[in-house]
């Protein structure tokens, strides 16, 4: 997930702005330190403009958040 975001030019800051998180918690969640709820993945991989997948490596449905 951090590669991804770094790669895009995007800091943690702005990222947990747009999509509403905390950054300590999206910082958590990039370091596999917590896990995050389906709403948050999809948010993030929307921002990125990348298929939730590349970030969670199985499909979620929008039936999960």
């Amino acid at each position: 997930m951090k590669a991804i975001r770094e790669a895009r030019g995007i800091s943690l800051q702005q990222l947990a702005k747009d999509i509403g998180r905390d950054v300590g918690f999206l910082s958590r969640v990039e370091n596999d330190r917590q896990g995050a709820g389906a709403e948050t993945l999809h948010r993030y991989a929307e921002r990125l403009n990348v298929p939730i997948t590349a970030i969670t490596h199985k499909e979620l449905s929008r039936d999960q958040e």
